[in-house]
């Protein structure tokens, strides 16, 4: 299983939705390939936001060899799923992928944990140290949800 998490800039809430199901799927002994990416190219090359580093970290999980990338048309066809943090971004991902996005192997990654309600992972750029625990803490949860669903199918 390939599996792409994608937010704006790929330095906050993705970087931490790989580390988080990379370290699940490696304690569930499945050999996932999982990676992010950013629908904006601002941070490429760059590391995760210091905050997303911190809270990882203080939960066993390093992020700080992650680096930034924007999301591209051969992602859709490099992966088995991919995750949208965000209705906006999901958005942009379908105006990047043009013919190439595929809407069966996308969806928003909380649709996982709250199916139908089309929740956002709430954004913590412009926050504090809380909000990235909260921004965490969902990622976790959805990630057990994940692991739980596809790891049946192994």
């Amino acid at each position: 299983m390939k599996i792409l998490m994608v937010c704006l800039g790929n330095i906050c809430r993705s970087p931490i939705a790989e580390g988080v199901l990379k370290y699940k799927a490696q304690l569930a002994g499945l050999e996932w390939v999982v990676e992010s990416a950013g629908t904006n190219g601002f941070y490429n090359g760059e590391a995760p936001h210091h905050l997303s580093q911190k809270v990882s970290l203080s939960n066993g999980i390093d992020i700080s060899g992650q680096k930034s990338r924007q999301l591209t048309k051969i992602d859709f066809h490099q992966f088995d799923r991919i995750y949208a943090m965000a209705n906006d971004v999901l958005a942009y991902m379908k105006e990047i992928g043009g013919k190439d996005y595929d809407e069966t192997k996308t969806s928003l990654f909380l649709d996982e944990l709250y199916p139908g309600e089309f929740r956002d992972v709430p954004d913590p750029w412009y926050g504090k140290e809380d909000g990235y625990v909260t921004v965490f803490d969902l990622i976790d949860r959805t990630c057990d949800v994940i692991i739980k669903k596809y790891s049946e199918n192994k």
